[in-house]
């Protein structure tokens, strides 16, 4: 989860969040490359006394100019499409998790079990119950097990809500009338917290999203005690 003074991105806890954080780091390095080498020249430009009276074009500097930009962009964009098409990659999920956007809740149902099916609301902070996360922890977490392929299915009934999860590198939109779907990958065993990111009205910023990741047999264990 996100703390105080952290400027960074939240530590990944799947492997499409890791490339993310990959491609944010080589991206950011171009970026300071040309900032460094643009404000170099124009300090230059600045403070040198050099003219010259019968400069009126000069062909080769224009063809530079242009052509180290688009190589500079290719760059970012090869790197871009290889992440846009591993973060829609779905591949033999274990389980189906569907998430319906509610103002200002979220409910879920694991469609592959018979009957299981929850709302999942901000619990009050107070100071009889400390060590609950302020604005962020939930009556009914969403209980997933770690190292599994999970496919993620959202909606919404009345409003677009969109379902955020930053640790885990995911973001969709939930519309009325449409299902989105994306996966889950989850490298370890935690709790991660998420928000909706789309204003979706009043207590919009009070319907947080709650994973609790545990091993596959205690797992197993949740879904036959569940009542």
């Amino acid at each position: 989860m996100a703390t105080w003074s952290n400027i960074n991105l939240q530590n990944s806890a799947s492997p499409l969040m890791e490339q993310i954080i990959f491609f944010h780091d080589h991206t950011l390095i171009i970026l300071i490359m040309i900032t460094i080498l643009i404000g170099y020249l124009m300090i230059n430009l600045f403070l040198n006394n050099y003219i010259n009276r019968f400069l009126l074009e000069n062909q080769m500097i224009e063809l530079i100019w242009t052509i180290i930009p688009a190589i500079t962009l290719i760059f970012i964009a090869l790197p871009s499409l290889r992440l846009l098409y591993l973060l829609d990659e779905l591949n033999n999920p274990l389980i189906t998790l569907k998430s319906i956007g509610h103002q200002w809740y979220w409910s879920y149902e694991y469609s592959d079990f018979k009957n299981i099916e929850f709302d999942s609301y901000m619990i009050q902070y107070s100071k009889s119950t400390p060590n609950n996360f302020r604005l962020l922890d939930v009556d009914n977490r969403i209980i997933l097990p770690m190292n599994n392929q999970i496919r993620i299915m959202v909606t919404a009934t009345d409003v677009i809500h969109s379902w955020t999860m930053p640790s885990l590198g995911v973001k969709i939109d939930a519309n009325p009338g449409r299902l989105n779907q994306t996966n889950l990958f989850i490298n370890r065993p935690g709790m991660f917290f998420g928000q909706c990111s789309e204003i979706c009205g009043a207590n919009h910023s009070f319907m947080p999203i709650l994973i609790e990741s545990i091993s596959i047999k205690n797992f197993i264990s949740w879904i036959n005690n569940f009542s």
